[in-house]
């Protein structure tokens, strides 16, 4: 049947893992225009490029459901950090912060001031910001949701109250502006001193465009320790308000009198996906990291430090042992090193184990793409998963890892075409060792890649192929339901 078909990339020998959850099977897989154009036994067709996949997984390209890759995709376009460990697609502008809509001379408050290598690079609207991916592609896809926070920076005069109707009005416009060019949706961070002082209603009352849009509403809560439950409330709420698919970034229990509660967050989660459009998604670490934080009551425990504007030199050291050496407070030495990020450990493993296996969980990374020291997550958030805690400590099967970091997101996400492998489908595609794939990053060498990704194809295009990058460029911007392409 596929005798005579000449193909431009044909995969061979491996073992599919669709995506789908399905058991895998043996087959070919034949790329033709940047698509998939065949599934099954190809043998005796031709490929102007050939991968033999004998023993290996093929999968989809991974999906990245949450990140702060909005500049590096710009600044650092070859995105070896995702590539490296199979991820294909990247979801941007979580946590309340995006790049775009900012305008030129903005000062930028933390944690948005993450977001940004240097201040040249600032774009007024988010369609000049879709626009300048377009002409320089990045190593992935990109699709990306407008920020609460940063949209609170554009149009208030001080951001330590409650937004006032004019400035309400002023945010929908923008917020408009973004879904007209293609935002897959808005985020928020009210956990964050930025949007802190935003009420339920200012949330509700900015996110009202979204509303019959098919946009989410994808949430960094208010509270992610003591007051997680009343958080999880808020987030239904105003999920059924918008009457719009709900997405929890990054769940989690912190501090310690807090930790095993995921038992009752994930039934209370449960429970809420019986009656609105609910999601999740979590990280293999039982740390978290992000801006370094002043207020004392987000300084306990241990605290890495990952950057520093002031002091680089503190970067991987721990804030006691930087305070020692000062002779300060924690306090103090928290002040003096910024604008700078941190790793806070302050998740109980128990809790994370609990998150990973809840059968609707998605895998996002949260890496932050700066400093000398991020997270290791940013390089190992995908091969942990498919290593660590389905191989070595089966917490879930290899076909349901793989389900969590591509249709599952891919579906929650409404990314048409993608995660999984189909004919017709976008070639995003994964071919890795089942026996051999584990993340080497480390706290203390973070940007390590991963073992055991034998290649990485974005839109047919071959990006990564035994640890070396090809330097593809191939990734597309992806918009909602194809708006503002």
């Amino acid at each position: 049947m596929h005798n005579s078909q000449e193909f431009d990339l044909l995969i061979t020998g491996g073992s599919v893992i669709d995506g789908s959850k399905a058991p895998r099977f043996r087959a070919d897989i034949g790329v033709r225009n940047g698509r998939i154009a065949a599934i099954g036994d190809l043998s005796h067709c031709q490929g102007a490029q050939r991968i033999d996949a004998s023993g290996k997984i093929v999968a989809p390209g991974f999906i990245d459901s949450h990140t702060h890759d909005d500049q590096a995709v710009l600044s650092q376009s070859d995105m070896s950090f995702k590539i490296s460990q199979g991820v294909t697609t990247v979801i941007t502008g979580n946590c309340g912060i995006s790049i775009a809509p900012l305008r030129a001379g903005t000062p930028l408050p933390a944690p948005l001031s993450l977001l940004e290598d240097t201040g040249e690079t600032r774009f007024d609207t988010f369609r000049s910001y879709l626009d300048a991916l377009r002409a320089r592609p990045s190593a992935v896809n990109v699709a990306a949701m407008v920020g609460h926070s940063t949209l609170r920076v554009m149009t208030m005069d001080s951001l330590e109250r409650e937004a006032r109707p004019d400035e309400i009005r002023a945010m929908n416009a923008l917020l408009e502006e973004a879904l007209d060019a293609g935002a897959i949706g808005i985020s928020t961070g009210t956990y964050y001193p930025p949007a802190a002082h935003a009420t339920t209603q200012e949330v509700i009352d900015v996110c009202r465009p979204i509303k019959g849009s098919g946009a989410l509403y994808v949430t960094h809560m208010r509270d992610e320790a003591d007051k997680s439950m009343e958080s999880l409330e808020e987030s239904f709420l105003i999920g059924r308000e918008l009457d719009s698919p709900v997405v929890i970034s990054h769940h989690k229990l912190q501090r310690a009198h807090n930790f095993g509660k995921s038992a009752q967050t994930l039934a209370r989660i449960r429970h809420a996906m019986q009656c609105q459009c609910v999601a999740l998604d979590c990280y293999p670490y039982n740390a978290s990291s992000t801006m370094l934080h002043r207020d004392p009551k987000r300084l306990g425990g241990r605290i890495l430090i990952s950057s520093s504007k002031p002091h680089p030199e503190q970067a991987g050291r721990d804030l006691d042992a930087i305070a020692a050496d000062w002779g300060v407070t924690k306090e103090e030495a928290a002040a003096r090193l910024q604008p700078a990020s941190a790793i806070y450990f302050g998740m109980d493993e128990g809790d994370v184990r609990n998150i990973l296996a809840f059968d609707e969980t998605m895998i996002g990374s949260d890496g932050i793409p700066t400093g000398e020291k991020p997270h290791p997550r940013l390089w190992g958030t995908f091969p942990r998963i498919l290593g660590h805690y389905s191989r070595d400590l089966g917490l879930f099967d290899l076909e349901v890892a793989v389900w969590k970091m591509t249709g599952l997101t891919a579906r929650n996400f409404k990314l048409d075409g993608r995660g999984t492998l189909a004919v017709g489908h976008h070639a995003d595609i994964v071919v890795f060792d089942a026996a051999t794939i584990r993340d080497t990053a480390s706290y203390e060498a973070p940007a390590e890649p991963a073992q055991g990704i034998d290649a990485v194809i974005v839109n047919g295009v071959l990006t990564w192929r035994c640890g070396q990058h090809m330097g593809a460029r191939a990734g597309e911007v992806i918009t909602r339901h194809g708006a503002g392409s």
